[in-house]
């Protein structure tokens, strides 16, 4: 689970919690999680990429709604790969048996 922060740099803590700094539709974001900083990096790269392609489809969305919509996007396409998994690994269990 991640954090966002409003001071910058990048910070180990006692409870290997890192903050990173990064910058999503040209704002910048401190965020405080025990992932890598490098992974931190590569999924606000990618969100940022998926608001910059929505808002390239719907150039009249505000921020807010840019930003929903990207959200729902995601889970969307993140529940599709869950169900895309359950369904592999029940193929694999059934060739197991």
């Amino acid at each position: 689970m991640w954090h966002f922060f409003h001071e910058g740099g990048i910070r180990v803590t006692r409870n290997n919690h890192e903050r990173i700094t990064v910058e999503i539709y040209n704002r910048t974001y401190t965020i405080k999680g025990t992932e890598s900083a490098q992974h931190v990096r590569l999924v606000a790269s990618l969100v940022d990429q998926k608001m910059r392609d929505i808002q390239n489809r719907n150039p009249g969305l505000d921020t807010t709604k840019l930003a929903v919509l990207t959200a729902v996007n995601s889970m969307n396409d993140y529940m599709k790969l869950k169900e895309d998994y359950a369904t592999l690994m029940g193929k694999l269990k059934q060739k197991e048996d």
